[in-house]
């Protein structure tokens, strides 16, 4: 039997490079040759405090009927390699990125299904089973696979997973074209989340503590202004720009309260505000201002049915990812470059992406 390498975890700070056997795509499935796969914020945390998404040692996922140890990595880039019984309108040497969801069969996942993000037991490739992008191959169902341009470089590509991300939040928010928002925190989600407003003629301004994250907001041009909280008063500034009225929405991606707080302060009233970041505590806002402004506020987890939109977003050229990719490794250097980067550095980079094969290096 064939063998490759994948990261994989094993259980809280002990992610390993194991030689796993090459998956066989069955019926509907196809094999990806993976290109790149980006680190997301999310296995930082399952690396730091997990399992979280990941199940635990002894509890397999009920849809996977996996434990660790699990592949990692879901936002990811790859070229089709083979296709399983079944699969007719794809072929070899197609481009395409993944939707990276674990799903009970019996859910709908069609087009016009707007909930099977929010069904029972959902979890993710990469996190809950089946395979994941921090591994030099992968066999996924062919619901998953989205084909994208051959235009569009592979590494980009591996950005397109959060990218829809941002696309879904901004769905959410029922911005309008000309309005004014107000992105709390500059990180991948939040740079992402502002380019597809500013791809739809929003007005972005962005509140963020780190100064290469505000450098890369505003030389990108994705944010017309961009503030740093502890030199500038965020709320006084947002109120000068639309003539005291105050943001038309707003968007927390920080997970951190006092954010959310200004984010309170300088929405307009009746203004919207979208929770896109994942709290792994308790938020204490003042309700009351809440209730007294008539704010709407909105969760968003992930997306459903946006891959279509946000590929040909950014297949029409109005977004550019490459100002995100700020790092490059293989899996060799996934903990001691990638991980350690991002948890001990992170005001120093975006986006890192990690070559399985180190082809791409």
């Amino acid at each position: 039997m064939s063998t490759m390498r994948a990261a994989r975890f094993h259980a809280q700070k002990d992610i390993r490079v194991d030689e796993v056997p090459v998956p066989t795509p069955g019926n509907g499935q196809v094999l990806i040759d993976v290109a790149w796969c980006g680190i997301c914020g999310t296995d930082l945390h399952e690396y730091l405090e997990g399992p979280i998404f990941i199940p635990q040692c002894g509890h397999p996922h009920p849809i996977s009927g996996e434990e660790p140890p699990v592949v990692m990595g879901h936002e990811f880039s790859g070229v089709v390699a083979a296709l399983g019984e079944g699969v007719t309108d794809l072929e070899v040497g197609d481009h395409v990125v993944i939707e990276p969801y674990i799903i009970r069969p019996d859910v709908n996942t069609g087009p016009n299904s707007k909930t099977y993000h929010l069904s029972q037991d959902m979890n993710f490739i990469g996190l809950g089973g089946h395979g994941g992008g921090l591994a030099e191959k992968i066999a996924v169902d062919r619901r998953w696979a989205h084909k994208i341009s051959k235009d569009v470089p592979l590494d980009e590509a591996a950005l397109l997973e959060p990218l829809t991300v941002g696309f879904h939040a901004v769905e959410r928010s029922d911005v309008q074209h000309g309005d004014v928002a107000l992105i709390g925190g500059a990180g991948p989600i939040g740079l992402l989340t502002a380019a597809v407003l500013k791809a739809q003629g929003v007005t972005v301004v962005m509140s963020e503590l780190s100064a290469l994250r505000r450098q890369k907001a505003i030389e990108s041009g994705v944010a017309d202004h961009a503030f740093d909280p502890r030199e500038t008063d965020v709320v006084e500034e947002v109120k000068k720009l639309t003539d005291g009225r105050g943001a038309d929405v707003a968007f927390e991606c920080t997970s951190v309260q006092v954010v959310l707080d200004t984010l309170m302060d300088a929405v307009r009233p009746r203004g919207v505000i979208v929770v896109v970041s994942i709290w792994g505590h308790r938020s204490d806002f003042d309700i009351h201002k809440l209730v007294m402004k008539e704010i709407d506020l909105r969760g968003t987890i992930a997306y459903v049915n946006n891959h279509p939109a946000t590929i040909e977003l950014l297949e029409s050229g109005k977004i550019d990812l490459k100002p995100f990719i700020t790092g490059r490794t293989g899996l060799d250097g996934l903990v001691d470059e990638g991980f350690d980067t991002l948890i001990h550095r992170n005001e120093t980079a975006v986006k890192i992406l990690v070559s399985p094969s180190g082809e791409g290096l």
